[in-house]
């Protein structure tokens, strides 16, 4: 499984690109608007950072100005991918694009029909909110798990990604659950990293190393 960040914050992306383990970018416009930037800026600077996805979502409601929102954007780089509500105006528009060329990820997703909308229509990612999917007292990690059983059903190539993660357990899940993509904040992706028994470990060998350093 693939991990995306989901944050507009450049900062935030530099950091975590430099582990090496980043394939890609989620933003929206919440995100956005807490970084003060003029957003097509915003985007082209995380484009020179990450080489992977970044989704950049279109505001716009009726189809033929996604269509015409998604072409502008699409040409901030080569690798900006257009995230777009799951609605009728939001799946026309996709297919669209889809057959420009224009990778498109279905956002707002929260079911198995909207999924299998999403990929009927050629959208290259679809993104089930799995915390907001628990919020409402159903289970989130189950929805990435039958969506993957469907597409792997079909044989569908619609990548999944597992979307508002609000903690390394949701990763986990996501990725027994078959997703093909985690977009995580970046506060989770601090503490995926972190283990007491690692921190303890590297105490224990720095400790020793003092005791042997300067021994002949």
């Amino acid at each position: 499984m693939k991990i995306f960040i989901d944050t507009a914050n450049l900062e935030n992306i530099k950091e975590i690109n430099s582990w090496g383990i980043l394939s890609g970018v989620t933003t929206n416009p919440t995100l956005a608007a807490k970084e003060g930037k003029e957003f097509r800026l915003l985007i082209k600077e995380i484009a020179q950072v990450v080489d992977g996805p970044i989704s950049a979502e279109a505001v716009a409601m009726e189809r033929d100005e996604i269509v015409e929102e998604a072409r502008s954007l699409s040409q901030i780089a080569p690798n900006i991918v257009i995230k777009i509500p799951i609605m009728p105006e939001g799946l026309a528009a996709t297919r669209i694009l889809s057959r420009e060329g224009i990778k498109v990820n279905m956002t707002l997703v929260f079911s198995v029909n909207q999924a299998l909308l999403a990929a009927q229509v050629g959208a290259s990612y679809v993104s089930p909110f799995v915390g907001r999917i628990d919020d409402i007292s159903y289970d989130g990690i189950s929805t990435i798990s039958d969506i993957a059983l469907v597409y792997g059903n079909y044989g569908i190539e619609t990548q999944i990604i597992a979307a508002s993660i609000r903690h390394p357990l949701h990763v986990v899940e996501a990725a027994l659950a078959g997703a093909d993509i985690a977009t995580v904040p970046y506060d989770v992706l601090k503490m995926m990293v972190k283990h007491p028994l690692t921190d303890r470990g590297i105490e224990n060998f720095l400790r020793d190393w003092e005791k042997i350093k300067n021994l002949k």
